[in-house]
């Protein structure tokens, strides 16, 4: 019969205990149920790993309870060779407990060792129930990945270092009737699309909707800021315009050039914005936008994103409203090859007309529609269009309720390029024909 191990705390609720107690005074455990402690220190050995010289085997000499005289305490610990791999202690060499889901056979570790790697160490879950929240009351963000650990101010987890989600990897908005919804892609590493969406009332009190969609052009330097450039100064420029009487076409061109001066300051800003990558070009971008009234149809454009009409009554054509400017439509026009022939070419998407400081000239598209029933105009980037390319199947794949539920319309469009691959930025603006009263549209 093995003898009650003398106790001096109870192993359950760490209350004292008296000498000779059987069970516990605090919380009635039985202390009979614990084992005589084992003639060891509490070091676990794995993998073969050999006992120290001079005492048997599976045993250790126990630590001296107090140093030897003269000897500083706490004294140094012993030199010793590096653990064997697959080795975990509970205790570290300097004598002290390790840390709750530490390794100590691993480098960097504990005080005193010299780093190998550095180790990205789960929260400790003693600090707060809900890590999420808690970064949240201090005004941070939290990781989408760990949802632990607070996102710094370049965008990555101080917790784990997952990158998180830019703000313009996905973007919807609605204004009244219009909507819009760009998204990053599925192979890109940013959003180089940009949209701007409004309404606004002429003179007369009717209503006008616009829309704007820029895609940056990725060869050149910082194309994100271009396209969100272009964009935000076109549409500033159209919603300024038509309340004062300008005529729709011509504020759009006037809309156009605007952008254009957006884009060439930002080659100039800052200084050194080049020193990394000297070898590209000025910031640079396509743009295409549409403006709607009561009974006239807008369109401009540079580059070669893309205005489509799609009837709601289906049974009518649709049409594609814009004309790239492109290696592709150059060919076309020049009766050097037919559509399919030019678009599946490797150079077909290469473009002849954009917004930047590098552009051999500006030259503003625009055009002027009166459609004799409703529909809605499709304003889209390549990242759509390069999956429904011919008017027939844009308008086979946008919702037959699009003039009413635009948003919802502009996720499905947006989602079809992803299922196709989603091989570039995603954006698309829907602008429902005739504009009708801001608030309408989709609920």
């Amino acid at each position: 019969m093995s003898q009650m191990p003398q106790l001096s705390a109870c192993p359950s609720c760490e209350e004292p205990l008296d000498s000779g107690d059987r069970f516990c005074g605090a919380c009635g455990y039985d202390l009979s149920a614990v084992p005589a402690r084992p003639q060891d220190n509490p070091t676990i050995t794995m993998n073969g790993s050999v006992p120290a010289q001079g005492a048997p085997a599976g045993e250790y000499p126990e630590p001296p309870s107090a140093p030897p005289a003269g000897t500083a305490w706490p004294a140094p610990p012993p030199p010793s060779a590096p653990p064997a791999t697959g080795v975990r202690f509970d205790r570290r060499p300097d004598g002290q407990p390790a840390p709750p889901g530490s390794d100590t056979a691993r480098p960097g570790t504990y005080p005193g060792q010299q780093p190998d790697e550095y180790l990205l160490q789960a929260p400790d879950p003693r600090v707060s129930a809900d890590p999420p929240a808690q970064a949240a009351g201090a005004g941070g963000k939290v990781c989408v990945a760990c949802r632990a650990g607070r996102v710094d101010d370049d965008g990555y987890c101080e917790n784990c270092g997952h990158a998180q989600p830019r703000e313009r990897d996905h973007m919807e908005q609605e204004s009244g009737p219009v909507a819009a919804v760009s998204d990053r892609g599925l192979r890109h590493h940013r959003n180089e699309d940009a949209f701007a969406i409004g309404t606004t009332a002429l003179p007369d009190g009717s209503p006008a909707s616009v829309a704007i969609v820029c895609d940056g052009v990725s060869s050149a330097t910082r194309p994100d800021a271009a396209s969100m450039a272009a964009s935000k100064a076109a549409s500033e420029t159209l919603l300024a315009a038509l309340p004062r009487g300008t005529h729709p076409q011509q504020a759009m061109h006037e809309a156009i050039v605007a952008a254009s001066h957006a884009v060439n300051s930002l080659a100039g800003e800052p200084a050194t914005a080049r020193e990394h990558a000297p070898h590209q070009n000025a910031p640079a971008c396509t743009i295409v936008g549409a403006v709607v009234t009561s009974g006239l149809l807008i369109v401009g454009w540079v580059g070669d994103s893309r205005a489509y009409w799609v009837p709601v009554d289906r049974s009518a054509p649709p049409a594609r409203l814009t004309e790239d400017d492109s290696w592709a439509a150059q060919m076309v026009a020049a009766g050097l090859m037919n559509e399919a022939e030019a678009y599946a070419d490797e150079r077909a998407h290469a473009i002849t007309g954009w917004l930047g400081a590098d552009a051999y000239e500006l030259e503003p598209h625009t055009a002027a529609f009166k459609p004799d029933r409703p529909g809605v105009v499709v304003v889209c980037t390549d990242g759509l269009w390069n999956y429904a390319e011919a008017a027939e199947e844009m308008a086979r794949v946008v919702p037959l309720d699009a003039a009413t539920h635009p948003l919802h319309s502009a996720r499905v469009l947006v989602g079809h390029a992803l299922d196709g691959g989603g091989h570039d930025n995603v954006t698309v603006a829907l602008v429902p024909f005739p504009a009708v009263l801001q608030g309408a549209g989709s609920a």
